[in-house]
């Protein structure tokens, strides 16, 4: 199965092309760029790797957020529109969740995704790591960093790009505390469309898909800052 995967929702504009669970081409852009471009000709030069072209698709993925309210929209309207054109089958992924997916095997039981929301603030869910499968064991969560240190036990791998942004209060916060936090490579911090596909395969292999029409991005500024999925 050809799948297009892509995801908008932070500073690298991610895509990648599949075939069931092998990756034929892919490509990580700052999203700045590739907006002011287009993002369909991005596309198109990611096809042309993978010598194949939208008719040779068989399924679209894209990472839902939370993130950028513009770029969010800008990604999944293009494979909206993908999937209408096409007639073929489209399924959302939480990019939290494949954030979650690139760090699974870096060797820790228990994952903490913490991804930028701006306003001192995190989007952020934790993972347990079981027969290599992150499976989220919170809800989605925007809110302070030190809220989210509170909910983690045990020893835990924190990833995303609000690790960074958070350091010293993390570094601080676990200072006193009997569980330790893993900082993990910096390249892992990004969505990747790669990790994207791994799931959006196992998606589509069990007919697990997305109505086109009514699929939205993932906010959790509106209510009560928390969606539940």
């Amino acid at each position: 199965m050809n799948i297009l995967n892509i995801d908008s929702s932070a500073k690298v504009f991610s895509i990648a092309v599949s075939k069931d669970e092998e990756i034929l081409s892919s490509k990580n852009l700052k999203l700045e760029k590739a907006l002011s471009k287009s993002i369909v000709p991005v596309i198109d030069s990611v096809f042309k790797k993978a010598k194949l072209s939208l008719e040779n698709i068989d399924g679209f993925a894209v990472g839902l957020g939370p993130g950028s309210f513009t770029s969010l929209r800008v990604g999944l309207s293009t494979i909206k529109a993908f999937g209408m054109v096409t007639q073929k089958p489209v399924v959302g992924i939480s990019s939290l969740d494949v954030i979650a997916q690139g760090a699974k095997a870096l060797g820790s039981d228990q994952i903490c995704v913490l991804c930028d929301a701006k306003r001192n603030m995190v989007f952020a869910s934790i993972y347990k790591v079981r027969n290599n499968q992150a499976k989220r064991t919170s809800v989605y969560f925007l809110s302070e960093i030190k809220d989210i240190l509170r909910k983690v036990k045990g020893d835990c791998l924190l990833v995303g790009d609000g690790v960074g942004l958070f350091e010293k209060e993390i570094k601080l916060y676990f200072k006193s505390k009997k569980n330790k936090p893993t900082f993990v490579d910096e390249k892992y911090n990004n969505v990747q469309a790669r990790d994207l596909a791994a799931l959006s395969f196992n998606r589509f292999k069990n007919k697990k898909t997305d109505n086109v029409n009514t699929l939205k991005p993932m906010y959790l500024y509106p209510q009560d800052c928390q969606v539940r999925r």
